[in-house]
């Protein structure tokens, strides 16, 4: 298992089958692409076939949402397997998922369920995440779950136990800008204090995405645009960890690539924005 962090990408998209012949027949200003994992773990047919062009002219990013690293259910080794081959086929820079759990007793309940941050589920996940990186013989990068319940058994923040998580596997983590507001909007807790508890080695991506705001509470939907206040949870996040490999989520209401685009931009622009005011501070 190689003991270099994954490089700086620059800024991404989630790749999606409605901009498949856009990407195909053009030259987006996209740096690279992330799959969702479980799309592609197919044994042939046009996603793939796309995917291996793809992957041919940009760097390629796996994402799933079916591991379930958090599950009391044993790991599903034929679903390990399966990624394993893909990730074989896309030589992914990295592979990321989410710290949460998906489903038991063999249902897969298609959601990402937040957990008790509790000493014996950290001990718990730690376990799952070492053996399932012996497996695929990579680190592995999980992502923080947005939530809308908390448990009262819980012995310590989301950011220390992710936080232990990352240093107790020697995995990677991606801070998901979006998950972090839509949680501390949910919980009452300050995105600071999330921000500031997370290790800045062990961060290698950023996502932004867009939620639903529904008065008391917000959903994360990723159907609608980066809004103003997580563009600016952004600029807090690029200020504090530096550059991170950045990309644009958008899973519903898909719109045309060029609108993603552009919210990408504004992702670049800010980013530039912060390394430039840090070289004015620097040479005073």
């Amino acid at each position: 298992m190689s003991d270099h962090k994954p490089p700086y990408l620059g800024f991404g998209l989630g790749l999606r089958p409605e901009h498949y012949d856009e990407i195909l027949s053009g030259d987006p200003n996209v740096d690279w692409f992330e799959v969702i994992s479980e799309n592609y773990m197919i044994p042939g047919g046009k996603p793939l076939r796309v995917l291996d062009e793809i992957a041919e002219r940009y760097p390629i990013v796996m994402h799933g949402v079916s591991l379930s690293i958090a599950s009391t259910a044993p790991l599903d080794m034929e679903y390990l397997t399966e990624l394993k081959t893909l990730a074989d086929r896309v030589e992914p820079k990295w592979i990321s998922d989410h710290l949460c759990w998906t489903g038991v007793h063999g249902v897969n309940l298609h959601d990402l369920l937040p957990i008790p941050y509790t000493q014996e589920a950290l001990d718990h996940v730690v376990d799952r995440v070492s053996r399932v990186q012996d497996f695929l013989g990579r680190r592995l990068t999980l992502e923080n779950v947005s939530s809308y319940v908390t448990f009262a058994e819980s012995e310590m923040s989301e950011w220390d136990f992710v936080s232990e998580v990352a240093r107790r596997a020697d995995c990677w983590l991606l801070f998901d800008v979006n998950n972090v507001y839509v949680s501390a909007c949910n919980h009452g807790f300050s995105t600071r204090d999330f921000l500031q508890g997370i290790p800045r080695d062990r961060i290698v991506q950023f996502h932004l995405a867009g939620h639903s705001h529904e008065g008391d509470h917000i959903v994360d939907t990723h159907d609608h645009p980066v809004c103003d206040e997580v563009w600016d949870f952004y600029r807090e996040t690029v200020s504090h960890f530096g550059p991170v490999s950045t990309m644009i989520e958008r899973d519903d209401n898909i719109p045309p690539l060029a609108e993603v685009i552009a919210e990408l931009d504004i992702a670049r622009k800010i980013a530039q924005e912060v390394a430039e005011a840090k070289k004015v501070i620097a040479a005073e």
